[in-house]
């Protein structure tokens, strides 16, 4: 498993709202664009579908993901079809009065990727070394996720 902390100035609950808004995921991820929910979900909530829209280089794809976990204002995860892999958020209460959050994303291998996610990570045109890049990306989105929460009134 992998995964990436920070201690962000804003309560839980705001924090939460971010993280789960899978529409807005391509504000703060150097290689997600954003996702759309599917299937009648209109938000997070397990068993959810969405579609999440990616991009590297000139390189674009889509991926279809299921919700595993959910529960406000704690923990949000996901599964990926295509790569098998579990990506998610805790979220914790930092601070002596809680208005701040220790946030980690991590993420999972649940099940290996299938023949043709493998036949494209093999040929570098997602990166030379792409869990070192996976790894980095979380660090990005978490400090691009603080900067916003951190700017923005409640």
């Amino acid at each position: 498993m992998d995964e990436a902390s920070v201690t962000i100035g804003a309560a839980p609950e705001k924090v939460w709202a971010l993280v789960t808004d899978i529409t807005r995921m391509g504000e703060w991820s150097p290689e997600n664009t954003g996702g759309k929910w599917t299937g009648g979900a209109t938000g997070p909530t397990v068993g959810a579908t969405f579609i999440g829209s990616n991009a590297h280089g000139w390189v674009r794809w889509r991926t279809h993901c299921r919700v595993v976990e959910c529960t406000a204002p704690q923990r949000f995860a996901f599964t990926v079809a295509e790569n098998g892999m579990t990506w998610g958020w805790r979220l914790e209460p930092n601070g002596p009065d809680g208005t701040s959050t220790r946030l980690t994303q991590w993420r999972d291998r649940s099940t290996p990727p299938n023949v043709l996610v493998r036949a494209l990570v093999a040929t570098g045109l997602l990166g030379k070394d792409r869990e070192r890049m996976m790894i980095d990306g979380m660090r990005r989105t978490l400090d691009a996720v603080k900067a916003h929460a951190e700017q923005v009134p409640a």
